[in-house]
């Protein structure tokens, strides 16, 4: 049984219970947060999917943090699958963390090894594999934020390693095949344009949102490429863009968009953040 520790704990969120709690309301209430803590307020309404960013706190917590606003008053989701780039560079071309726990200074969660497994046999391109996992970041950053709102949840962690078109589409595809009909929340796991400054970095952010609010995932590679949007994460983007195209979409809408010089007010060199909220049609 794999136990995965966090390594960003202290440095992209506070290391302590208490401080991370502090940072997370903080995150919330922000200026440019939803302005308000989400209440634990479960409905009937289908479970999205989200686009979230994954910097620290500091920079990127108030624009996720109306990612999991939005989950108020909608159906609890059983599981969490996080889709994120693998930044470190090792392992497999595509990895799924197979079992075990992965802890935050709020706790554990546990590893849905079921889906593992389904997600893995219903594709050669996906490895059960934990080494890929242990440098990044993009997913364990989440994890914070979803224990604060969700509560209990089993968690489904994929890497990507290799983000092309036709990887993203086949790891959309087969998300869509193994949680049809379940109550899971899909998350992909990116920051967009990095070290550019302020003005240029929201004009090509805001081409490459435009595609994926399209759910153009030809269009959105487009623009990654033409444009060079420093996006880290296009492929778990484009991957959860796939996977909602075949569950079924009503609408997709951009919940906040801001750049780390919004924060900080040095607009010379930002980091671009957007929560993206993709609405799911009732399963099938």
């Amino acid at each position: 049984m794999g136990i995965r520790r966090p390594v960003v704990a202290g440095s992209f969120y506070a290391g302590t219970q208490k401080l991370l709690i502090e940072q997370i309301k903080e995150s919330f209430l922000h200026p440019i947060g939803p302005g308000r803590l989400p209440k634990a307020v479960w409905g009937d309404e289908r479970i999205p999917a989200l686009v979230c960013p994954h910097a620290g706190y500091m920079y990127s917590g108030p624009v996720a943090a109306h990612s999991y606003a939005s989950l108020e008053g909608r159906r609890k989701p059983k599981v969490v699958v996080i889709v994120g780039p693998n930044h470190a560079g090792i392992g497999s071309e595509v990895s799924v963390y197979p079992e075990g726990e992965w802890y935050t200074p709020l706790g554990s969660v546990p590893i849905d090894s079921d889906l593992a497994k389904r997600i893995s046999k219903n594709s050669d391109l996906i490895s059960l594999d934990e080494y890929s996992h242990d440098e990044e970041h993009s997913l364990e950053v989440q994890l914070p934020f979803l224990q604060y709102v969700l509560g209990t949840f089993k968690l489904l962690p994929i890497v990507m390693l290799n983000q092309d078109k036709d990887v993203a589409e086949e790891v959309g595809r087969v998300l869509a095949e193994s949680v049809n009909g379940q109550d899971v929340l899909l998350i992909a796991s990116s920051d967009f344009t990095h070290y550019e400054p302020d003005h240029i970095a929201k004009k090509k952010d805001m081409m490459a949102i435009e595609r994926i609010s399209a759910l153009d995932i030809g269009g959105f590679y487009d623009v990654i490429l033409k444009h060079n949007v420093t996006a880290c994460g296009y492929g778990p983007i484009a991957a959860i863009m796939m996977a909602s195209k075949i569950l079924g979409t009503k609408n997709v809408r951009l919940l906040k968009y801001a750049t780390s010089g919004d924060v900080t007010g040095d607009r010379s060199a930002v980091v671009g953040y957007a929560s993206i909220l993709i609405e799911l049609e009732e399963s099938r």
